[in-house]
């Protein structure tokens, strides 16, 4: 049990830092770079994906030690443990799918518990920094193309009279 509970403090700390550093290098990287936005939003995604399969490796190579060398507990059947049956189920829980066909017995209960929130957290994390990273390169995007793209029928170089929706609304 303590060998466990150690190994969830490790865990968390490790894959806190390696997202962390991820996420920081995407941020200090991806502005200078000369390349369209889709693919700075490309780079994101890739990037937040290596970190996650990442973490879910680690956390299926602890589930992998603690079970076969330790002995804190089983994954589903003695017979059919083996370091993939880890990472399937390591992925599994970290996406908290949980088909439930591979099931932790003992100690490796509380490691798979504490991986489905690391992963709950990870993952939002993710989704929130792609959000702010969608809303800051799109908005570089725009800026660029509202010089270049002119609306439908408008002669090059005219100004185009834009009216408000709340112009149009005034006048019924």
């Amino acid at each position: 049990m303590l060998s466990v509970g150690a190994c969830c403090i490790v865990l968390l700390v490790l894959t806190t830092v390696i997202h962390y550093e991820m996420l920081r290098m995407l941020s200090i990287g991806l502005p200078g770079l000369n390349v369209p936005a889709r693919a700075k939003l490309i780079a994101v995604i890739l990037g937040t994906f290596c970190a996650h399969a990442l973490e879910i490796l680690l956390y299926a190579v602890a589930f992998y030690v603690l079970a076969r060398y330790l002995r804190d507990g089983m994954l589903g059947d003695a017979a059919r443990s083996s370091f993939t049956l880890a990472l399937y189920f390591s992925g599994e829980t970290y996406t908290s799918l949980g088909y439930g066909d591979v099931v932790p017995g003992g100690d490796l209960r509380m490691l798979a518990g504490m991986e489905a929130l690391n992963g709950l957290l990870l993952i939002g994390w993710s989704a929130s920094y792609t959000y702010i990273a969608m809303e800051r390169f799109w908005g570089t995007d725009d800026k660029e193309s509202a010089t270049a793209i002119e609306p439908r029928g408008a002669a090059v170089g005219v100004p185009v009279a834009r009216k408000s929706v709340n112009s149009l609304s005034q006048r019924t």
